[in-house]
C-alpha cells in the first residue's frame, strides 16, 4: 500500500474504536512547542564564557558546533524545515547579539540584543520564549546567585529578571504571541547546609522584587522551575520542588515541571493533573532523564507518553506550555532537536487517537480488567501510519527519509565548521 492507502486503512481502524483520525490531526496541528536553541551550540550562548557552571553539564564533542549566532540560526531553520506545524522558539538570554566588540552585561540587556531572534520568529511564524540565565557567571558566587547571601550579588541577578521581563513583553509584542519567561538557578551546596532556610527566603524576595517591576501578564506567564540536584550542588538546592511549587502558586504564576527535575521515582505525568486542579495554566520542560537529571534528547517513551496522555485526558492543551529542555553533544545536534521535538508531537497524537472517555468510563465502573486489556491493545494501534500522514501533510519527509537531509546538511554544511 502506498501512504495514502495506509492512512485511509488506520482511519477506519481507529473510527472502529471511536476515534476520529481527522479531528486528532487537526488538533495537533495547533499545538505550539517551544523549541530550545541552547541545543545547538552546547548552552554556550554568544558571550564566550567558557564551561558551564551552575550544576549543569553538557557531554560530548560531535564535530560541526554552532560557534556564533548565524550559525545557531542556521541550525535552527534547518531543524524547523524538518519538523511538522509551527512552533515556538525557546531563547536564553546568554545569547543576546550586540554590536561587534560590545561587551553586554547580563544587568543591562535590552530588547535590541534580541532583535535579531524576533527576526527569526517572524521568518518561521513562530513565538518566542525567554529564559533568565542565572548560572555560568562571574556573578554566580559560591554556588548561589538570587539567594546569595551578599546583597550585592542578590541586586545583580534581580537587575538582570527584571531586564528579562522586558525582553519577554518585546517578544510577545512584535511576534503575537504570550511569552513564558521561565526563572531557574542552580543555587545549592555540594555538603551538607548549616542554613537551609535562609537562602530559600533571599530567593523569594529577590524574585518578589524582580515581580514587582510590574509587567503585563497578558503577554508574559512568568515561571519558577525547580532542581532536585546539579553538579556541585549534590546534597541541597534552594530552588526545590516544594519551594518552586508553593513560591508560584501563591504568587499567582505560573508553576513549572522539569521531567528530570525530580528524584527518580516521582514522573511528572501524575503531577500534571494534581495541578491543573490548582493552577489556571501550567508549564512542562520535556526531557529524558538518565539515572539523574541528565538531558538526554526525549524519547518516545512511557513518560514522554503518559505526560501527553494527561494533558489531552485533562482537556488541557490551552493550558499547558510545552518546551523541550535538553543538551546533548554525542550526536549530530540539530538531528536531536528535531528527535526530541518529533517525539513530544508523536506522543501528542498518541494521546489524541486514544479513546480517553471510554476508558475513562471503564475505571470509573470499576472495570479495570477490561481497561487493562484495552490500554495494552491499543499500543498496537497503527499511530505510525496517521503520524505520517501528518508529515506528509505539512510537506514535511516522514518516518526516517527525514534523516537523508542531515546527512546532506551535515556534509555540506556541518563539516564544514572547523
Amino acid at each position: 500500500m502506498n501512504q495514502n492507502e495506509r492512512y485511509l486503512s488506520a482511519k477506519e481502524m481507529y473510527a472502529k474504536i471511536g476515534v476520529d483520525t481527522e479531528a486528532a490531526l487537526a488538533k495537533l496541528q495547533n499545538i505550539r512547542i517551544s523549541m530550545h536553541c541552547w541545543q545547538a551550540d552546547d548552552v554556550h550562548g554568544f558571550e564566550g564564557m567558557g564551561a558551564l557552571t551552575g550544576g549543569i553539564q553538557t557531554t560530548g564533542n560531535y564535530p560541526g558546533i554552532a560557534r556564533n549566532p548565524e550559525e545557531v540560526f542556521a541550525d535552527l531553520d534547518k531543524a524547523l524545515s524538518l519538523i511538522p506545524g509551527t512552533h515556538k522558539i525557546n531563547v536564553h538570554a546568554n545569547y543576546a547579539i550586540g554590536e561587534p566588540g560590545e561587551v553586554i552585561e547580563r544587568d543591562k540587556l535590552e530588547p535590541r540584543h534580541f532583535a535579531k531572534w524576533v527576526e527569526l520568529a517572524k521568518k518561521h511564524g513562530c513565538g518566542l520564549d525567554f529564559n533568565p540565565t542565572i548560572f555560568s557567571h562571574p556573578m554566580a558566587k559560591d554556588g548561589m546567585t538570587l539567594s546569595h547571601p551578599d546583597k550585592e550579588v542578590r541586586d545583580y541577578w534581580v537587575r538582570h529578571t527584571i531586564a528579562c521581563i522586558r525582553i519577554s513583553e518585546y517578544f510577545a509584542t512584535e511576534t503575537g504571541y504570550p511569552c513564558v519567561m521561565n526563572i531557574w538557578t542552580g543555587d545549592g551546596t555540594k555538603d551538607i547546609p548549616a542554613d537551609r532556610m535562609g537562602p530559600r527566603a533571599r530567593y523569594a524576595d529577590s524574585i518578589d522584587r524582580a515581580l514587582a517591576c510590574g509587567y503585563d501578564k497578558s503577554k508574559v506567564y512568568v515561571t519558577v522551575e525547580s532542581k532536585v540536584f546539579g553538579i556541585g550542588v549534590e546534597a541541597y538546592t534552594v530552588g526545590s520542588g516544594e519551594f518552586s511549587l508553593c513560591y508560584a502558586i501563591s504568587r499567582g504564576i505560573t508553576p513549572l515541571m522539569d521531567n528530570g527535575h525530580y528524584h527518580p521515582t516521582e514522573v511528572v505525568s501524575d503531577k500534571i493533573p494534581a495541578l491543573l486542579c490548582f493552577s489556571d495554566k501550567i508549564a512542562l520542560h520535556i526531557t529524558r532523564p538518565i539515572r539523574w537529571d541528565s538531558d538526554h534528547v526525549v524519547a518516545f517513551d512511557d513518560e514522554t507518553r503518559e505526560m501527553m496522555k494527561e494533558v489531552v485526558r485533562c482537556d488541557a492543551l490551552d493550558r499547558v506550555f510545552l518546551s523541550t529542555d535538553y543538551f546533548d553533544a554525542s550526536i549530530n545536534r540539530v538531528s536531536a532537536l528535531i528527535i526530541g521535538m518529533r517525539n513530544v508531537q508523536k506522543a501528542l497524537l498518541n494521546a489524541l487517537l486514544t479513546p480517553n472517555e471510554d476508558l475513562k468510563a471503564l475505571q470509573d465502573a470499576g472495570n479495570y480488567s477490561r481497561l487493562f486489556a484495552l490500554q495494552e491493545e491499543y499500543k498496537l494501534m497503527p499511530l505510525g501510519d496517521v503520524w505520517a500522514e501528518f508529515c506528509v501533510r505539512n510537506n514535511v519527509c516522514p518516518c526516517n527519509d527525514w534523516y537523508k537531509e542531515i546527512e546532506k546538511y551535515e556534509d555540506e554544511v556541518l563539516s564544514k565548521r572547523v
